[in-house]
């Protein structure tokens, strides 16, 4: 049987048509707990959850669903504004932006998931000013769909010319969908591409900073975030950095990958560093309870070497190899010398005796 867990949704803004793929915004930064909603002087709309077997107060549709099976819902659209309202409808896959939250396919890409296996009973619908409109829909999953999680959302758009900038502007509002396909759930994070670089000072013995560099990927079947920890040491666990604490991973979607920068500051220039990272994935359940994973674990090296004591050693050697050289030549002068004088006085010897 489907279950449904509670998360939130938010209205989405006016943004231009070559920027569709940031215009799906209510599923963008924080989610409010409010039906979501659009309004643009006589232009507003509202969307919700349809009350039934799933709920009566949902803020999103979440279900678990066997491969083969499907579910029938419906989404409540509400036109608050002084004009009648034509809106298109339809369905895309999720995916996790740059800044960390959760946005929507523009409709002219192609889904995979839950963009292609969500129908609705209409494509296009007209709402009265006041009113409000039913639209049902079913999610088919495929019998060869593979177990674990998939995201995306139903949408409503309306598309506007904007004349007074010369641009169309595609208003979307929705509410996010998330399917688990049942079978072996696998939550899987790896790190990847793990890196530390340093960054010295002028003053060979004082401390200077790094950057820890790394990016988690979502290896498993499951959409998780993750707890994140870092510690960075010279040689043999001495001389440890200050880092700034990594904040939590926002929820990967599988086989997503997420950049992690992590600056540290009193880094003594002790030629060689090592970097660990612990990870703990955050799986949340059909009832929307977080629950900790196995910690992973992982270690970069780089090196902290001192640059300018580094010259100063060189010079300093060079000038020894200079000196070690200046005073073998100068070995070798005297060597040279000593035998030319005593060559002449055996010269002159043997012309006294001769």
């Amino acid at each position: 049987m489907p279950t449904a867990t509670r998360t939130a949704t938010r209205a989405a803004a006016r943004t231009p048509l070559l920027l569709l793929l940031l215009a799906a915004l209510l599923l963008t930064g924080g989610f409010a707990s409010a039906p979501a909603h659009a309004a643009d002087e006589d232009v507003t709309w509202t969307v919700r959850t349809a009350p039934n077997s799933y709920g009566a107060d949902r803020s999103s549709y979440s279900y678990g669903v066997n491969p083969g099976g499907h579910v029938e819902d419906a989404m409540v659209v509400a036109n608050r504004g002084r004009k009648p309202l034509a809106l298109t409808v339809y369905a895309a896959d999720g995916f996790t932006t740059d800044t960390g939250s959760l946005d929507l396919l523009p409709a002219g890409k192609k889904s995979v998931g839950v963009g292609a296996w969500l129908r609705t009973d209409a494509t296009k619908i007209t709402v009265r000013p006041g009113k409000t409109a039913e639209i049902p829909f079913t999610v088919a999953v495929p019998r060869k769909a593979t177990p674990g999680d998939y995201v995306g959302g139903l949408l409503t758009s309306l598309k506007q010319s904007d004349d007074a900038e010369g641009i169309n502007v595609d208003r979307r509002l929705g509410i996010k969908v998330k399917l688990r396909v049942s079978g072996a759930l696998k939550p899987a994070l790896t790190v990847e591409d793990a890196h530390v670089s340093y960054d010295g000072t002028a003053d060979p013995f004082a401390k200077g900073g790094a950057t820890l560099t790394y990016t988690v990927h979502n290896t498993g079947n499951a959409a998780v975030s993750a707890r994140q920890a870092a510690e960075l040491t010279g040689p043999f666990g001495w001389f440890t950095a200050h880092l700034a604490p990594p904040k939590d991973t926002p929820e990967l979607l599988p086989g997503e990958r997420w950049k992690v920068t992590v600056p540290a500051t009193g880094v003594a220039p002790s030629f060689a560093l090592t970097a660990k990272i612990t990870l703990t994935p955050l799986l949340t359940d059909a009832s929307g309870s977080t629950s900790p994973l196995s910690p992973v674990e992982a270690t970069a090296h780089g090196t902290a070497i001192p640059w300018t004591l580094l010259v100063l050693v060189l010079a300093l050697l060079a000038c020894a190899v200079a000196a070690l050289r200046l005073r073998s030549r100068r070995k070798q002068g005297e060597e040279e010398r000593v035998r030319e004088a005593v060559a002449r006085e055996l010269r002159e010897r043997e012309e006294k005796v001769g």
